[in-house]
């Protein structure tokens, strides 16, 4: 699914505010795919990644129960339910070890088949599925603190100032995040790629 055009997430924000118990499933149909792929991606569970999406929109009907029709407006409604997902999501993983992330997903939980392309062999084929896992395996070992604002940039296409409102950080610790994340992901790519052994020619 994509992402909610500012001008129906406005439309989304002044229907919520005149009619919460009436407008809330428009809310759930436009976000919870975005969000639950978002959970996956985070935790490496599809099981936790259903019980998240639900505790988080759960959450998200009882605070918007409590806001003004004006503080629902004024509301930034999709870094909101990130931030809320986000906040579901550390919850469960405090006590567990960093997940691997899919990277052969799009942000609507669409499995990525990329088109045949002429003269692309088999082991070619197979070698870019290895990275894909090597790559995955490695975004799952970064420190939370890069791996998350990683993820929201580059496989959910949120802008830097979204990331900051979801992150309750300034914009440019965001992007400073993400700078570090991908150097230290380069950096472990460069290793692994050093350390694997060379083919011997006959």
């Amino acid at each position: 699914m994509k992402a909610m055009d500012p001008i129906g997430e406005s439309q989304l924000r002044r229907e919520l505010a005149s009619d919460l118990n009436g407008s809330f499933p428009g809310l759930v149909v436009a976000y919870q795919d975005r969000l639950y792929a978002f959970a996956y991606r985070v935790t490496g569970s599809s099981l936790d990644a259903e019980e998240i999406v639900q505790d988080a929109l759960v959450r998200a009907y009882r605070a918007l129960q409590g806001y003004s029709e004006e503080r629902i407006m004024d509301l930034a409604l999709k870094a909101w339910l990130y931030q809320i997902t986000l906040n579901v999501c550390r919850n469960r993983l405090r006590s567990r070890k960093p997940p691997a992330v899919s990277l052969d997903q799009e942000s609507d939980g669409q499995v990525i088949d990329p088109p045949d392309e002429e003269g692309r062999r088999p082991d070619m084929l197979f070698e870019s599925a290895e990275q894909r896992r090597e790559l995955a395996t490695l975004v799952g070992a970064l420190r939370a603190r890069y791996r998350v604002p990683i993820l929201l940039r580059y496989m959910e296409g949120l802008s830097y100032v979204e990331l900051a409102a979801i992150l309750d950080q300034p914009v440019g610790t965001a992007k400073s995040n993400v700078h570090r994340g991908i150097n230290q992901l380069r950096a472990a790519l460069a290793e692994r790629e050093l350390a694997r052994p060379v083919g011997v020619e006959e």
